[in-house]
């Protein structure tokens, strides 16, 4: 039983060193243009406009 808990423990070491330093293909792949701040990403800013919230007095103060 030993010998099956440390041979499962070494896989699962390998592993993890294996996703944490092996090579990275898909996530290089996976990329679609030049990195966007937030701020400056029109999706993102759309996304927002859901949670602002108007204050045209519908809407209790809050506590």
């Amino acid at each position: 039983m030993l010998y099956l808990l440390a041979a499962v423990g070494a896989i699962t070491v390998a592993v993890l060193l294996w996703r944490a330093f092996g090579p990275r293909t898909a996530g290089v792949a996976q990329r679609r243009g030049p990195v966007v701040a937030p701020d400056d990403d029109p999706e993102f800013l759309r996304g927002l406009e859901k949670f602002r919230r108007r204050d045209d007095g519908d809407d209790p103060p809050p506590k």
